[in-house]
């Protein structure tokens, strides 16, 4: 017998990730080097002769402070940008080629005007403008391109890469259509191509729930954790949980925001039931889809003089009237079947309404007559 939730699969104690252990070790065998080519050079400045005699251990925490501070940079900036990246390399590349080319005008300008060979000073004097020159150019790019980075993506250098995902786009799974539950009926349909993709934030707040102290929200929670697990055994779908944290938009971002942004980062598609996630989403430009929205347009459509047969269940609220529901939950009022209750009786269909509380479908028996009240309102129409 399956337990109710799925402490063992979906456990609050998530491992280490293996890219934090990669990190760490990157760290530690960078370090190493650094302070081991440090080691090095300090015993050959021990035994060399000129300005580095005697100065071995200077150099040996040189290298170790050198060390000491790229890891503590690499620290302090937990989030790397390659946009920032390949934005400043490339500004280093046009800044030094223009550099270049302006160092060969001022060549071209001191032959032009200086006779004779320069002398020492002159020459460092022009040697230290050409690097005047080549400093402002490469700052001046770098400045320009990584505040222009997103105006002129037509630029071959600015060509934007995504992320390819094969097939069609992930669904990201929010934590109502979880508890809903008939996400894992349409997957039985065979119908979903795409894999689906259950966010950590998502389980944890599933586990939230399904630990509340409140009895409604813990069977609320504990359905969703089931469902994951009826997820996880069908072989009909693709389903992976994300370990990865989306950047966060605004600092305090709930699971919604959160939901959007992973959406947005991996170009997929949000599946929710939720209203509000919904028009924010779609304000957003991202792709939504809704189960309920879904259930509504597989409903089947009955046109008036159609028939049906439905089961009386119920006494309706005026005179004569029975009440019956299809197979969908749409609401069916019969004319004269009142006295049928607990049969199945074939209705001749009137008239649908639509409401925002679903569609209701009336209907007669045969050889029952309109009610006088809807025939006067039919004719005063």
């Amino acid at each position: 017998m399956r337990p109710s939730t799925s402490r063992a699969t979906f456990g609050p104690e998530a491992p280490i990730a293996a890219g934090t252990v990669s990190m760490i070790v990157l760290r530690v065998v960078f370090c190493l080097g650094l302070i081991g080519v440090g080691w090095r050079l300090s015993v050959d400045a021990r035994m060399a002769a000129g300005p580095l005699a005697g100065q071995g251990d200077v150099i040996f925490i040189g290298f170790l402070g050198v060390a000491l501070l790229v890891i503590a940079l690499d620290i302090l900036v937990p989030r790397k940008s390659l946009t920032a990246i390949s934005g400043l390399f490339f500004g280093l590349i046009v800044g030094m080629v223009v550099a270049y080319g302006l160092s060969l005008i001022v060549d071209l300008l001191v032959r032009a005007n200086v006779p004779g060979e320069l002398t020492q000073s002159g020459q460092s004097f022009v040697d230290a403008l050409k690097l005047a020159i080549g400093v402002i150019c490469v700052y001046l790019a770098v400045s320009f391109i990584l505040q222009t980075k997103d105006d002129v993506r037509f630029v071959i250098p600015y060509v934007e890469f995504s992320k390819e995902t094969k097939g069609a786009r992930p669904l990201i799974l929010d934590t109502s259509v979880i508890v809903d539950g008939r996400i894992a009926d349409i997957a039985n349909t065979r119908i979903l191509e795409s894999e689906l993709v259950v966010p950590r934030f998502v389980l944890q707040e599933l586990q939230t729930i399904a630990d509340s102290s409140d009895k409604l929200k813990r069977v609320r929670g504990r359905r969703g954790l089931d469902m994951l697990n009826k997820l996880q055994s069908n072989d009909k779908i693709e389903i992976r949980l994300l370990d990865t944290m989306p950047t966060r938009t605004a600092p305090n971002a709930g699971v919604d925001e959160m939901l959007i942004d992973l959406a947005l980062l991996l170009n997929g598609k949000v599946v929710t039931n939720d209203y509000n996630l919904n028009k924010i989403a779609q304000l957003r430009g991202v792709s939504v889809i809704n189960i309920n929205d879904l259930a509504n347009a597989l409903k089947p459509v009955v046109l008036p003089g159609e028939t049906l047969a439905v089961k009386v269940i119920k006494p309706g609220e005026e005179v004569g009237q029975g009440v019956g529901y299809l197979d969908d939950g749409t609401m069916v009022v019969a004319e004269g079947a009142r006295d049928r209750l607990g049969e199945v009786v074939d209705l001749t269909v009137t008239s649908v309404l639509q409401t925002s509380a679903g569609r209701m479908i009336f209907g007669r028996l045969d050889g029952v007559p309109v009610p006088e009240r809807r025939r006067f309102k039919a004719d005063k129409s």
